[in-house]
């Protein structure tokens, strides 16, 4: 089932610098038009950056391996330029170093490619809508790869609390929003909060922090 999606189509711009790869990409995804519109292509990190500054897609489907600028560097840029762009890497490898430096640097998460299409375009709503695609093998990393834990745990609101547990179980702002009876605005609002009291940056470096120091339940 796809996540919540907008009045119109999500914006999409797809980086791959291998042309088979990125044709097949664009012609399987352009089949879902009347929810995605693919408004540009790269095959590098430079061309990459300068159709997003064209473009302002909602979402970059973004490919580690590029020829020129790395993609985990391309992923910081973008978050630097236009941090309201959701950056989902896809990769050939399952590679836990490298898609961790990529989360760390701002993406929303990953899969990896030959994954079926239906689940691309339900993950590419998902980190639209502010969620985010990790696998549980990068969670258990991210867990591992974090600082010991404090010797006192964040304190969270009730409400704060309430709102993680809602996020960790994937609900983008808006599915929590109308959980909850609030409106987006106020979901971000009480995240800003829970990213200053965790130390964090964004919501899954939030859920994964929230777990280690007992706050929520995996």
């Amino acid at each position: 089932m796809l996540g919540v999606m907008a009045d119109r189509s999500l914006r999409l711009v797809l980086v791959e610098d291998q042309p088979t790869i990125l044709a097949q990409q664009a012609r399987l995804l352009e089949a879902f038009g009347d929810e995605l519109d693919v408004v540009g292509t790269a095959r590098d990190g430079a061309r990459a950056l300068e159709v997003i500054e064209a473009q302002r897609p909602d979402v970059v489907l973004l490919d580690l391996g590029l020829p020129d600028i790395d993609g985990i560097e391309v992923t910081q840029r973008i978050k630097q330029r236009w941090p309201k762009i959701e950056i989902l890497i896809f990769t050939i490898f399952d590679d836990e170093e490298r898609v961790l430096q990529a989360v760390r640097a701002g993406a929303s998460g990953y899969l990896l490619k030959g994954a079926p299409v239906e689940k691309i375009v339900e993950a590419l709503h998902d980190v639209s809508g502010g969620g985010s695609v990790i696998q549980p093998r990068l969670a258990r990393a991210l867990l591992r790869r974090l600082q010991p834990a404090r010797a006192e745990a964040a304190k969270l609101t009730p409400r704060e609390t309430e709102i993680l547990t809602l996020i960790a179980k994937g609900l983008s702002n808006r599915t929590a929003a109308e959980t909850l009876g609030v409106s987006r605005a106020t979901i971000r609002t009480h995240l800003e909060h829970i990213y200053a009291k965790l130390d964090v940056s964004n919501r899954t470096e939030a859920v994964t922090e929230a777990i280690r120091q007992g706050i929520i339940e995996p």
